[in-house]
């Protein structure tokens, strides 16, 4: 049952003896206070080093692809069922939200967003407004603009009241590892050229629910 344990959660050995002990040899509930015991420290694993990890991909009707590298702290968690659900689960979220461009608002880079500001500032709807006040309605248009071309701020396609960064938060509670995303790369066929538009989110999300 300890092997179990830890093959499912990633736990240590140590911390699933610990868990079962606590709760009178009970799977599910050792599982969840591993869980519940992940979340407490999940804020200071995210300093710890993530070499090993996984490259993942997913390719939609053979018209759009993703790959994706997400890294974590062993290879025994890289190599865990968990880890590489949310290595899917992520590429096919890439997938569905075409939008995004970058993993955080962080790796958005500075030009780019002052250069979004100067556009917004200069749109017709606001140029009669007093400065503070288009400033400030700015402001919150860029910030929106931020949250759509961020990975991590997206909403989850299996769960929209989940943003994927919880999402993390949550695995990394679960197999005790600090967990990055570290780039990935979207093709899609015929990019460029003039084609109808398609709805990728509106598949995927369909695609997930018969799944």
């Amino acid at each position: 049952m300890v092997k179990q344990l830890r093959e499912e959660t990633g736990a240590g050995m140590m911390d699933c003896k610990r868990a079962l002990e606590n709760n009178d040899g009970d799977f599910d509930k050792a599982r969840e206070f591993l869980r519940k015991k992940g979340l407490a420290s999940a804020e200071k694993k995210a300093t710890r080093i993530t070499a090993e990890g996984r490259v993942g991909s997913y390719i939609h009707d053979n018209r759009i692809g993703v790959l994706i590298e997400v890294n974590c702290e062993t290879d025994f968690v890289a190599r865990g069922e968990i880890f590489q659900q949310l290595v899917d689960d992520l590429a096919m979220q890439l997938v569905a939200c075409q939008q995004v461009k970058f993993v955080s608002i962080e790796d958005i880079p500075q030009e780019f967003i002052d250069k979004e500001k100067e556009i917004e500032m200069q749109k017709e709807d606001l140029l009669k407004k007093p400065e503070a006040i288009r400033s400030k309605i700015v402001d919150g248009r860029i910030a929106k603009l931020l949250n759509e071309l961020a990975l991590l701020e997206q909403p989850y396609i299996k769960d929209d009241s989940l943003l994927i960064k919880d999402l993390i938060k949550q695995t990394v509670a679960t197999i005790g590892e600090n967990i990055k995303v570290r780039r990935f790369e979207r093709f899609v066929l015929g990019e460029g050229l003039q084609k109808r538009s398609q709805d990728f989110a509106a598949e995927v999300a369909a695609q997930t629910k018969k799944s």
